[in-house]
């Protein structure tokens, strides 16, 4: 039987400075005067269309990602988040990141955002090295990164990620643990460090930047770094996440562990639980229901993602124009569906959890999980992996995590 879980808040804020050649995020240009209220306009009558979905439910995190939220006033994130906080219900010490550009922070704007209800930012440093910077298109320096972080640390957000990359274009070894270095030093709760990917529909996947790493050096670059963050006191806990303890981040968790999120805004992408009995309202455009005590066919697992262009939005917000796609998740998907985020966590899962989360039995992914221990890539916690009710990725795992995910795709499910 499906139950419920945790459910967190996503809001896309669109706009950015400039586009990263290696960015495949729904992120646009900014052009002249931003529209800030008229967009949180459209974001509060976005999440009143999705409320019927989640009425009654508590939230327990609310990320603000990008493009560059931080080009928003804390006025419109509070605004934003007053309203929101007035249609659900927001658990105590909720967890709200914002998403920040090193290179829009000023003096005085952190205080705004912790007034408004901002209590973890998440930056967006990528590197300490200049030269590597100026090849990944940012707009900052080194020397700004530093000074940012400071300002919000002297603001009193005591919740801060650095995100680095490596594997960056003509970046060394020594360069990669120079990054780690200068971040450890400015004492971050978490650190989120990943390789760098050249994406499809990007500038970085139309013309390759030269000196990019090797597979080899670039595993190298993971191992050194994965030391050193470990021998500074950041537990490793995803494939790319580092916190220091009671630092993890709540919201990726929820996501990573197969919660609910609700997603607003211009390309936003939102998972909800529908157990049967609670039925998905109208379209928005007819008279929006809630939960109701009719038994529905059986147990939903809903996707939903808004369209992407921020004027199209803005025009659509409220209606059902403004979703691109509803799509139900099929019980014979749900196996991949799970792992492709449980299997990034050194914690692994419960086959209880797997259960709940799903609407599926245990048996179900009894095949592909002797396969992924076979292959040595996943672990059963005891001697008995008949009785084990957790399991856990490797260190090869965690490595080949693609392969072992692979392992759960439809076409290999057995029910």
């Amino acid at each position: 039987m499906l139950s419920l879980p945790p459910l967190s808040l996503y809001v896309h804020l669109p706009w950015c400075v400039r586009k990263c050649p290696y960015c495949d995020f729904n992120s646009h240009e900014g052009r002249g005067p931003l529209p800030f209220e008229a967009y949180v306009d459209a974001l509060i009558a976005d999440l009143d269309a999705d409320l019927p979905l989640v009425w009654g439910r508590t939230i327990h995190s609310v990320f603000f990602g990008g493009g560059t939220p931080s080009l928003f006033p804390a006025a419109a994130i509070d605004r934003f988040l007053q309203a929101a906080s007035a249609r659900l219900r927001f658990a105590p010490g909720c967890e709200i990141t914002l998403e920040t550009n090193p290179g829009t922070a000023e003096h005085g704007r952190f205080e705004d955002y912790l007034r408004a209800g901002v209590n973890r930012v998440s930056f967006g440093v990528q590197s300490f090295d200049d030269g590597c910077l100026r090849r990944l298109g940012r707009i900052h320096d080194a020397g700004q990164a530093e000074a940012a972080i400071k300002l919000a640390q002297d603001a009193g957000i005591e919740r801060l990620n650095l995100d680095l990359m490596y594997a960056l274009p003509e970046q060394t070894l020594a360069m990669a643990e120079a990054d780690i270095a200068r971040a450890v030093a400015l004492a971050p709760g978490h650190i989120s460090h990943y390789q760098l990917t050249l994406e499809p529909n990007t500038l970085f996947a139309a013309r390759p930047p030269a000196g990019v790493p090797d597979e080899d050096l670039a595993w190298d670059m993971q191992e050194t770094c994965q030391q050193a963050l470990a021998e500074a006191g950041y537990a490793q806990y995803e494939i790319s996440a580092y916190a220091r303890p009671g630092q993890p981040c709540a919201h990726n968790l929820n996501y990573w562990r197969f919660g609910d999120y609700l997603g607003v805004g211009a390309g936003a992408h939102g998972k909800i639980s529908l157990p049967a009995g609670r039925l998905p309202p109208a379209p928005a455009d007819e008279a929006a229901r809630g939960p109701t005590d009719s038994a529905a066919p059986a147990d939903r697992i809903l996707r939903r993602s808004k369209i992407k262009h921020p004027t199209a939005f803005l025009a659509a917000a409220g209606r059902a124009a403004a979703i691109a796609e509803d799509r139900d998740i099929p019980p014979e998907q749900r196996p991949f569906e799970f792992m492709l985020n449980a299997l990034r966590l050194t914690e692994g899962f419960d086959l209880g959890h797997f259960e709940a989360r799903t609407g599926l039995p245990r048996a179900a992914i009894a095949a592909p999980l002797a396969e992924a221990q076979r292959q040595g890539w996943l672990a059963p916690e005891g001697a008995d992996a008949a009785t084990a009710d957790r399991w856990r990725p490797t260190e090869a795992g965690l490595r080949f995590a693609n392969d072992a995910i692979g392992l759960f795709l439809e076409d290999r499910f057995r029910r």
